[in-house]
């Protein structure tokens, strides 16, 4: 099996793993207590149901403003509040600990003012369900360990919590119709990727936009790509192929791929008329 360069996740980089683990499974119990599914304790919530599983098994790190509210809906009486300064540091540190090949776009993008993302072959990692993400990693050549599936799994998942930041950032993203139409993972999983995209594009922060397969013109051929305003810095780009990753900070080299984004915008269906054909392709499933 190969083992995959990956960004080490916020509980594995401070030691915390166990601490997490033990977290999810306080909260597991506590929800059964209260005769709640993981859909009914979303709703309650305000979350999707990936995202509790994913906190329940111990693979994402809750934030403070989750356990707050968990703590009030369960009634834990502080088992959850009491945790948070733990919870703070991890995630502290967890900017600093990725390895040197991807830390500094990792940096910029947990604390990004803006994002920006071009997908021209597959969902973008920030948009996608657990279940889609498995399949990913899972159908990779060469084949992963189940041990790096799983961590990559994670991974994706502990980066996703860009879209729980107070304040939000402003995101959007431009998705090939030829995305929507692979059903990675079968009918299921890809009509629950589906809903993931609608229920994204409904966030006030956030556009999805697609750029229709009959266009017969195309400002950009050259690949996925992702836009990054980091806090308080100029606009940075981000590309990968073939698992060769590049954090580009050429001005005129960024001007240039802002450039092409900013037309693909242009020509791509509007926010609205994306959702009406996102939702038109779920009910076709």
């Amino acid at each position: 099996m190969t083992e995959e360069r990956r960004p080490e996740t916020p509980a594995e980089a401070n030691g915390s793993a166990a601490v997490f683990i033990i977290l999810g499974k306080q909260l597991k119990l506590l929800r059964e207590k209260a005769g709640l599914s993981q859909k009914e304790f979303a709703d309650l919530m305000g979350y999707g149901p990936d995202l509790i599983s994913a906190i329940e098994r111990g693979v994402r790190t809750p934030r403070p403003e989750f356990l707050r509210r968990a703590d009030q809906i369960l009634k834990a009486d502080g088992l959850f509040t009491s945790v948070i300064p733990q919870v703070e540091e991890a995630m502290a540190r967890s900017r600093t600990r990725h390895p040197e090949w991807y830390r500094s776009y990792a940096a910029m993008e947990a604390e990004a003012v803006e994002l920006h993302h071009y997908s021209n072959h597959a969902v973008q990692g920030l948009l996608q369900t657990e279940a889609h993400a498995r399949v990913v990693f899972a159908k990779r050549r060469p084949f992963l360990s189940e041990e790096t599936i799983e961590k990559r799994v994670a991974d994706r998942l502990s980066r996703q919590q860009v879209f729980e930041r107070w304040p939000p950032p402003i995101v959007s993203y431009i998705l090939e119709e030829v995305v929507l139409d692979r059903p990675i993972g079968g009918p299921r999983v890809h009509a629950d990727q589906l809903r993931r995209l609608l229920e994204v594009s409904s966030m006030q922060n956030v556009e999805i936009q697609v750029m229709p397969t009959h266009l017969q013109e195309h400002p950009n051929l050259g690949g996925a790509f992702n836009l990054l305003v980091p806090k308080g810095q100029t606009q940075v780009a981000y590309t990968e192929a073939q698992g060769y990753p590049r954090l580009i900070t050429d001005r005129e080299e960024v001007r240039t791929i802002a450039d092409r984004y900013g037309i693909m915008r242009a020509m791509a269906l509007s926010p609205k008329e994306s959702r009406s054909l996102i939702a038109k392709k779920l009910e076709e499933l």
